[in-house]
């Protein structure tokens, strides 16, 4: 437990740094672009889309009846942005892993290496080609996972559980490869995965539950309409930070990991073996010179 609360204090002590914060907005400008424009262009069909679905259900049409008679009319009308933005949640929480992965995550290794692990060798075991590759893999199998999970949603306890447990998972494989991919070879990478797994999926789950509390903010601003244009990018700016702080949890406990691997001697196990040291024979003894006063007989 030691290594695992003292990676998590040093990233919440890295996230007031200036330069962290000034990388968490990076993020946030591109993302906030992407949100608009798809909330120009699909959020009136969205909603209707979904309201009519809310309205065209027979099962559904009875229940709306039954409220109807204790004065909740409109319900569809209400609901429909609601889902919307439950649906598209995820989606913007994938998004932000990505841009965390791709512009922030660099930049939070090199701050931490710099500041930490000075002295620690690169053995650059991940190029940028494999991280993509081993991103985009990791997402598709969240979005696979979201979707087959959707219809347990609707049990209200695991709307709270299963979403997090998801984007958890992910921000395990993208946040924990990215943190490794400069300074650990391919085997010192696996090995740390397989000694840490439950802790750093651990960090990845807690992530993911911190990273579903600014939907309450979110959703503030579906309440409060007057404020959804300033609601909305605080909390995706909110989502970023919380991405940014789990970049540096996984940092800081994977690089400490890899240091204390090297130490024992358990790190790269492909690495060539040095030969042994052949000690050098001493040189002959010389004969004494003979002395003056000896004769021969």
């Amino acid at each position: 437990m030691g290594p695992f609360l003292d990676s998590f204090w040093r990233a919440a002590a890295y996230c007031l740094m200036p330069r962290v914060v000034a990388l968490s907005l990076l993020p946030l400008l591109l993302i906030t672009l992407a949100a608009w424009g798809g909330g120009h262009f699909y959020w009136q069909p969205a909603v209707a889309w979904m309201q009519a679905a809310l309205e065209g259900s027979s099962w559904l049409g009875l229940l709306w009846g039954w409220l109807g008679h204790f004065g909740v009319d409109n319900l569809p009308v209400v609901l429909a942005p609601l889902l919307v933005l439950m649906l598209a949640t995820p989606v913007v929480v994938i998004v932000c892993v990505l841009a965390v992965a791709v512009l922030m995550a660099p930049a939070i290794v090199s701050l931490v290496a710099e500041r930490r692990f000075a002295e620690l060798q690169r053995k650059r075991g991940g190029s940028f080609l494999v991280s993509v590759l081993w991103s985009l893999g990791s997402t598709i199998a969240a979005l696979l996972a979201l979707v087959v999970s959707m219809p347990l949603w609707l049990v209200p306890p695991l709307v709270l559980v299963l979403p997090p447990l998801i984007w958890g998972w992910l921000t395990y494989r993208v946040m924990a490869f990215d943190a490794l991919a400069e300074h650990a070879s391919r085997p010192e990478r696996q090995e740390i995965f397989k000694r840490y797994r439950l802790s750093l999926l651990t960090i990845g789950v807690l992530c993911g539950f911190l990273g579903a509390a600014p939907g309450i903010v979110w959703a503030s601003g579906v309440v409060f309409a007057a404020a959804f244009f300033v609601l909305v990018p605080i909390a995706i700016w909110i989502y970023t930070l919380v991405f940014a702080f789990s970049s540096l949890w996984f940092t800081h406990f994977c690089l400490a990991a890899l240091q204390r691997l090297r130490e024992q001697g358990g790190g790269d196990p492909s690495a060539p073996l040095a030969a042994p040291a052949i000690p050098a024979s001493p040189p002959p003894a010389l004969a004494p010179p003979p002395s003056p006063d000896s004769h021969p007989a």
